[in-house]
């Protein structure tokens, strides 16, 4: 396996931002080849963004969920992405360059072009399904002189999704993404992601519990209505139970005292949601 932690390099002054002096890195985790089962396989990729309300980047949503990735012989890389002070459109740029590298070192790095897929936790998720919307828009493909689509993700996985800046919105992440900015009505609806899907957003999976206690399920809810207006494949999976920022769902991610028998139905989802990478 490849192990590599890299650092994510931007011009934040010709952005005309600061992200605080953070240093965002993505952090791969590649399955190798083997002469033994097929030296020239290429495979499936997740980039996975953590949640954390824009505020941090959560170990519980990182590197256990690449693990699981790379045990169904998928590629994972973990970003390490600016979170506040940073403010928009930091974050979006960062996911680019990580995408663009995967695309950029396809051949070294044995990607599957057709299978690169963007995973995001609660703000997390908020970043992956922005992203999975503006991609295109001029202002990343300017930054980086992009023509070609380098940077369009083929799949979104959203895990207990912020999506709507709205009423069901949670306001913390908000705030924390657009400093502030935060009531500036273009800008939020700009980042509603419901409100951003078009033709070129890649198809999704999406999960979410019932029971949140952060994120309402609305957000998930529409955003595959969204989805679906424009006829954008998606999965989409609601649990009953379940608190929010469950992860795995199991003792792995959670502590002895979080921890309660009734989650372990939602535990299923992440063989959906590999089973969908890898059908993409």
């Amino acid at each position: 396996m490849i192990y590599q932690v890299i650092n994510i390099e931007l011009d934040y002054k010709k952005i005309g931002a600061d992200n605080g002096g953070f240093q965002p890195i993505m952090t791969l985790y590649l399955p190798s080849n083997s002469h033994e089962i097929e030296l020239d396989r290429k495979r499936p990729t997740v980039i996975i963004c953590p949640g954390g309300g824009y505020s941090m980047t959560s170990d519980r949503e990182a590197e256990a969920i690449a693990f699981k990735f790379i045990a169904e012989d998928c590629n994972a890389v973990v970003v390490r992405y600016s979170c506040a002070p940073a403010r928009f459109p930091i974050q979006l740029l960062e996911l680019s360059w990580v995408v663009s590298k995967m695309r950029e070192n396809s051949d070294e790095w044995n990607v599957d072009t057709n299978k690169i897929s963007v995973m995001g936790f609660s703000a997390g998720g908020h970043l992956a399904a922005s992203y999975g919307t503006l991609w295109n828009k001029d202002f990343i493909k300017e930054y980086f002189g992009l023509k070609g689509g380098e940077n369009k993700p083929n799949g979104m996985i959203l895990c207990y999704p912020v999506i709507t800046s709205g009423p069901k919105a949670n306001f913390g992440s908000f705030e924390n993404l657009l400093g502030d900015k935060k009531d500036d009505e273009e800008l939020r609806t700009l980042l509603s992601a419901e409100k951003q899907v078009t033709a070129d957003t890649p198809p999704a999976f999406i999960w979410h519990t019932f029971a949140d206690n952060a994120v309402p399920v609305e957000n998930s809810l529409l955003m595959a209505t969204a989805l679906t207006e424009k006829k954008i494949p998606t999965e989409l999976h609601i649990f009953p139970l379940g608190w929010h920022g469950l992860s795995l769902c199991n003792s792995t991610v959670l502590k002895p005292q979080d921890y309660h028998g009734e989650f372990d139905e939602c535990q299923v989802w992440i063989d959906m949601a590999i089973r969908w990478l890898k059908n993409l």
